[in-house]
């Protein structure tokens, strides 16, 4: 009683000062399958006592679709939909699930976060929300369908400012989100994009991607070519010695399903359409394990490089914390001088993988590094090799080139 009288005073404050008060029942789920008379008398308190919004908290992040459907039957026979609002963690993976099953019976609040940011496995995905309230459910909310086009670079820019990859199977907005990879497949998009796709990409600011791989065939290469902006009119035997070329190297280990920038390049090359920005002749990395000032041990890189550019070898050097980041400030002494654009290029993300475990530290290595510039475009780029130096090295390569490659820069 104590309780149910400290909410009513408290929601009549708010309504006095002339305040819109938002009234979240914590636990609200747990406490109702608890008691849900007792439950249902808290809620109904604060809506008598003139609270605008009564928000009913998943707190513990571990009720399901069908419970909510269950309880927001039982709420609604108390408290009008248009005063609910629900609030959802995803510790079951549940919660955007959960917000639309409580919208369906009656809720017109929902709280979120955009990428699902939030406490332990994270808060009800708004990304995931707005579209299926939009385009799927058909409600009306404060975003119209002409600004859903803005919805995936704004996740990606959240994602930036975190200084995180962004999701690449993030429902809508991912980089996979409607990426296409089996030949059957990308045949079926290129006639009708429904086979496959659940709504057009463009509406949510995505765009189709078609990935080629050894599973391709001769539609997955040629709605490649239309993506690179290249004529499509190569002989059979053309086209089939690319698809081998593309066999070939994912049998060494390379992987071009998220690295398409690396893909792109190596067809430009095989067709004779790539100029050659510059070549690096060679390179020597050191590392020295010292002590500093404070007599803590700390490792330091240095790279040494000889580098062709525009016909012309120079010789660089710097250190670095480690030896990527040596020999990747060691080429841009030399390269940002004859190609400015590359000064804004920066490396977002560094992956490393162990192809042949087996072998122990013979093992083969396939690196995969994303770029971005300043006009918040991103790709990525693979190397492989026995030496995780070398394969950073193609990597990093593939992605100064693809840049310049890009803008168009003079060779």
């Amino acid at each position: 009683e104590e309780n149910l009288e400290n909410i009513k005073e408290s929601a009549k404050l708010f309504v006095k000062n002339k305040k819109e008060f938002i009234f979240d029942a914590e636990h609200f789920f747990d406490g109702y399958k608890d008691n849900s008379k007792y439950s249902l008398e808290c809620i109904k308190a604060a809506y008598d006592s003139g609270v605008r919004w009564v928000v009913l908290c998943d707190t513990n992040g571990g009720v399901l679709p069908h419970e909510v459907e269950e309880i927001m039957q039982e709420v609604t026979q108390v408290i009008p939909g248009k005063n609910l609002g629900i609030h959802f963690h995803n510790d079951t993976d549940n919660a955007v699930a959960n917000s639309l099953a409580a919208v369906r019976y009656g809720a017109r609040q929902i709280q979120g976060t955009f990428n699902g940011l939030g406490e332990r496995c994270g808060n009800t995905n708004l990304v995931s929300i707005i579209p299926n309230l939009v385009v799927k459910m058909g409600f009306k909310t404060g975003i119209t369908r002409s600004k859903l086009k803005h919805l995936t670079g704004i996740s990606r820019i959240i994602d930036e400012c975190l200084n995180r990859a962004p999701q690449r199977n993030a429902p809508y907005v991912g980089e996979s989100a409607f990426a296409h990879k089996g030949g059957l497949h990308v045949s079926a998009v290129r006639k009708n994009p429904a086979c496959y796709e659940h709504i057009s990409p463009n509406i949510v600011g995505n765009r189709r991607k078609i990935v080629v791989s050894d599973q391709s065939g001769k539609a997955g290469i040629l709605a490649q070519f239309k993506e690179m902006g290249l004529k499509a009119n190569l002989s059979d035997s053309k086209i089939a010695k690319l698809l081998n070329l593309v066999k070939e190297r994912e049998f060494e280990g390379y992987s071009y399903d998220g690295a398409e920038a690396s893909f792109e390049l190596l067809i430009r090359q095989a067709l004779g359409k790539l100029k050659k920005f510059f070549q690096l002749e060679k390179f020597l990395i050191t590392d020295e394990r010292i002590r500093d000032k404070s007599g803590r041990l700390r490792m330091v890189s240095y790279a040494n490089i000889i580098v062709t550019v525009k016909k012309k070898k120079f010789e660089s050097e710097a250190k670095g914390n480690g030896p990527i980041n040596a020999l990747d400030a060691a080429l841009r002494k030399v390269l940002i001088s004859a190609f400015p654009v590359l000064k804004d290029v920066k490396l977002v993300d560094y992956k490393v993988r162990i192809l042949t475990p087996n072998r122990g530290t013979e093992a083969v290595t396939r690196v995969i590094i994303e770029s971005v510039d300043k006009n918040r475009n991103r790709w990525s780029t693979v190397g492989v090799s026995a030496n995780v130096i070398d394969a950073s090295y193609i990597a990093l390569r593939d992605s100064l080139n693809y840049k310049l490659f890009k803008t168009k820069a003079r060779t």
